[in-house]
């Protein structure tokens, strides 16, 4: 399986329900660095798994979305808590849109995975991995 990482970060604010989350019950803001993985078994006529270019443009453009923003506020987040890992899944899951409507270029229809990594700090970090459509994949998240 071959496999290219594009990097970016993002910085938000959001508060957490749950006597779990102690002192993150309260507002507070949170800096993640965030890591994209693009996987296919086989790279694509020009020798690469997806164009390095368009990956990070995309995912520049998706962590846009929530950059600076209070996620206690956004409506795609309302009645859940935004934790590290809600926060993998969803930004997996607006890459693959990104990826089925060809934003990531032709190349990327060979596509058969992503893997979102958010890096809380130095020492914890919490990812979510998804299958793309079309791809057999067991054991990987379609949604």
């Amino acid at each position: 399986m071959f496999s290219v990482t594009v990097r970016d970060h993002i910085m938000i604010a959001h508060s957490f329900r749950g006597e779990v989350f102690g002192p993150a019950q309260r507002l507070h803001g949170a800096t993640f660095v965030v890591d994209a993985t693009f996987r296919r078994p086989d790279l694509d006529d020009d020798g690469i798994v997806v164009d390095i270019g368009l990956a990070t443009d995309q995912l520049k453009a998706v962590l846009g979305e929530l950059n600076y923003r209070n996620l206690d506020d956004e409506p795609a987040f309302v009645g859940q808590n935004t934790t590290t890992e809600v926060l993998a899944r969803t930004i997996a899951d607006r890459l693959a849109d990104r990826a089925a409507a060809g934003q990531l270029g032709g190349g990327a229809r060979g596509l058969t995975g992503i893997t979102v990594t958010l890096h809380e700090s130095h020492v914890a970090w919490a990812s979510y991995e998804r299958a793309l459509p079309g791809s057999t994949a067991a054991g990987e998240g379609t949604a």
